[in-house]
């Protein structure tokens, strides 16, 4: 019961963060959102986990606006896909596979949301060489996202740990003495 409510209230305040961060002004594409799935699928139970990106996405959209229902789509897919991938890779989490993900995560992300606005933005020509203006246009872009996404994946997992350890130094402290 005790671990539930902790993984309810680690779910909400992900969601909460990840829709907060989204609506304060900040460069284009960085944003947590990838790291939320990433740490959520780390840390939550996987039905839960693949809820946070999507929550966070839907909730902060409703309020920025929504946009073309199959580019939403393709968005929100990745951050679930991300979260799923998470939950499977990082049940014991390491560096090495964070950083693996992280990067997976941001060049699905990447290669999927592109294509789905090349495929029905109406801004590109359907042709090979309009799919590849599509990704030559989008590339300012990524940086931004493959820096989000490493910097709040690692802020995420790095808060947790020291969480842990400040939770462990007071459990094991020593007691005081009169």
């Amino acid at each position: 019961m005790r671990q539930a409510r902790f993984n309810l209230a680690l779910a909400l305040w992900l969601v909460m963060a990840g829709v907060g961060m989204r609506l304060v002004p900040h460069p284009a594409d960085f944003a947590p959102v990838a790291a939320i799935a990433i740490f959520g699928g780390a840390m939550l139970p996987r039905k839960l986990a693949l809820w946070v990106p999507a929550l966070a996405m839907v909730l902060s959209d409703a309020v920025i606006g929504f946009y073309d229902y199959r580019i939403m789509a393709a968005v929100w897919s990745c951050y679930v896909l991300t979260a799923l991938a998470s939950s499977t890779w990082l049940k014991k989490p390491a560096i090495r596979r964070g950083a693996v993900l992280t990067l997976a995560g941001s060049v699905l992300f990447f290669v999927a949301t592109n294509f789905a606005v090349w495929a029905w933005s109406g801004m590109y020509a359907h042709s090979w060489s309009g799919l590849m203006q599509c990704y030559a246009m989008a590339l300012p872009f990524f940086r931004n996202t493959l820096l989000s996404d490493a910097f709040y994946t690692a802020a995420l997992f790095g808060l947790y740990a020291f969480a842990v350890h400040l939770a462990a130094k007071k459990l094991f402290a020593a007691p005081a003495h009169s």
